[in-house]
């Protein structure tokens, strides 16, 4: 169509050039999320370190398989709670507690009061930094070493537990929460979540805006259907932490239990991710989008999603509409929005797919005749670290490029030449960190994460399978799958990214 209206080859060839540069340019405008990378190129091949990485799994799979063999007492239940005469534990104080609510809470109004009043500057207003970093990145890795102790610090039960005692008002609930509701309004929270720092573009007004909302929703919510049932199981942030936690060498009691509120109790590491199973679908999709959104946040931004969208589709439609990239621009760069928005919500589906793929080829082959959603839930928590480690590979530097910044936001929280605490002008000494580094400790990280879960998965197969020569089979493909996670998390940190986000 375009060589019919006097366009030659040539000249088409440098529209679509400069179109695709154009296109390109325009959708990496500033957006205020999490991203603060660099192009890096590899100190080594990438194959080699795949090689490397699938003959150490491989490896890992030989060993866990000798050790099974040996006969071992089975470990208890990660849940039980010992008795008030168990030593092996200790109380936080209730002033302690008391103390910590008051910051978290001082902290989210904080946040919200600079996004309204203070700078527009994402870099020096405080909240950007201390939610998208401390909070949301830090909190999360801090559950994985200290535990569950988000259910004693989160802001907005705090407040909401000080409406119901200030105003009266009954949050005893409206509503029972139905059993089929499971953890669906978490996961769904979540996604959008997750949307909206990828490509919501929130400054420090709109993350202002977003935080009061959520307040809101968490009020109604738990007035709705009841405090301890909506924060325990609607509330996102404490199913998160609830889920990362279950691999820390602490459990922190909040309640429910024989002993008190704010008890701390130690236990091997990651004895938290034995012993039990999901409860429902809406969990393991919650598990799988923790991974699946990392990987997307890191595919989405490479050179070869750019190339797949803005060539090969948009070829495509450029040929269908008789359209120069120019002219087809501006309905390209919605769709493109719409794409990626459809992708990063199908993601958890995908690898649902995946596994309950080598799930079924674990059922051919044992013999066992069981519903792949029993297995599926049943092999749910051995995903956890891998989810986990992709998440701290991914985001893990944020927390010593841009979140040590915090030290000096905290003086000038508004971003108006403020110096409450005097470190207004602290600066580090460097917060670039050594690339060769981060990426031998991103892949050491990946693989350790991986063997840990091929190991949780075996001990899990043990307890599922009645005979041992099925467990060891059962392993075989979830072993494969592993390796096919390890090399495509491996792929996706090698590829050159398109432009950095904030």
């Amino acid at each position: 169509m375009l060589f019919k209206r006097g366009i030659s080859r040539a000249e088409n060839k440098t529209w679509q050039a400069w179109g695709l540069g154009l296109g390109l340019a325009a959708y990496t405008l500033p957006g205020w999320g999490h991203s603060f990378g660099t192009l890096y190129t590899l100190p080594v091949p990438f194959w080699l370190y795949a090689w490397g990485c699938s003959a150490a799994l491989l490896l890992s799979f030989f060993l866990v398989a000798y050790f099974a063999r040996q006969p071992s007492p089975a470990p208890p239940p990660p849940t039980l709670i010992p008795s008030e005469q168990d030593k092996n534990h200790f109380v936080l104080p209730g002033s302690v507690i008391f103390i910590l609510r008051v910051l978290s809470v001082g902290a989210l109004l904080l946040c919200v009061a600079s996004g309204l009043w203070g700078t527009s500057n994402a870099y020096l207003n405080f909240n950007m930094t201390f939610f998208w970093i401390i909070f949301v990145l830090g909190f999360t890795y801090f559950s994985a070493l200290v535990g569950d102790v988000y259910p004693l610090l989160n802001p907005w039960q705090t407040l909401v537990g000080g409406l119901a005692r200030c105003l009266r008002i009954d949050f005893s609930g409206r509503v029972s929460w139905p059993q089929r509701l499971a953890y669906w309004p978490a996961l769904l929270l979540y996604i959008g979540f997750i949307w909206l720092e990828l490509f919501g573009e929130t400054g420090p007004r709109g993350l202002a805006y977003c935080l009061i909302g959520y307040g809101l929703l968490n009020v109604i919510a738990a007035w709705l259907f009841g405090r301890e049932a909506w924060f325990k199981r609607g509330e996102f942030f404490g199913v998160l932490f609830f889920l990362v936690s279950k691999m820390a060498p602490i459990t922190i009691c909040s309640g429910e239990a024989r002993l008190p509120r704010g008890a701390v109790l130690f236990r091997r590491p990651f004895s938290g991710l034995q012993g039990g199973n999901a409860a429902s679908m809406s969990e393991l999709l919650f598990v799988l989008f923790l991974l699946s959104s990392t990987a997307f946040d890191g595919l989405h931004q490479t050179n070869i999603w750019a190339s797949v969208y803005w060539q090969d589709f948009a070829g495509i439609y450029r040929d269908w509409r008789g359209q120069n990239i120019v002219q087809a621009y501006p309905v390209l760069k919605t769709m493109h929005g719409v794409f990626e928005s459809g992708v990063l919500f199908l993601s958890p589906l995908f690898y649902l797919a995946v596994f309950y793929f080598f799930l079924a080829i674990v059922r051919r082959l044992t013999k066992f005749r069981v519903p792949l959603q029993t297995l599926a839930l049943q092999f749910t928590y051995s995903l956890l670290p891998i989810a986990l480690v992709y998440h701290i590979t991914h985001y893990y530097t944020l927390i010593g490029s841009q979140g040590v910044m915090v030290v000096r936001l905290v003086s000038d929280p508004f971003g108006r030449a403020w110096n409450l605490f005097n470190t207004a002008h602290w600066r580090p000494s460097s917060v670039a960190p050594n690339m060769d580094w981060v990426w031998h400790t991103q892949v050491g990280l990946i693989l350790f994460g991986h063997v840990l879960s091929v190991y949780l998965a075996h001990q899990e197969a043990q307890s599922v399978f009645p005979l041992r020569r099925q467990a060891t089979l059962s392993q075989l493909p979830m072993l494969v799958l592993m390796i096919l996670f390890t090399c495509f998390g491996l792929w996706i940190l090698a590829q050159p990214v398109t432009a950095t986000r904030l």
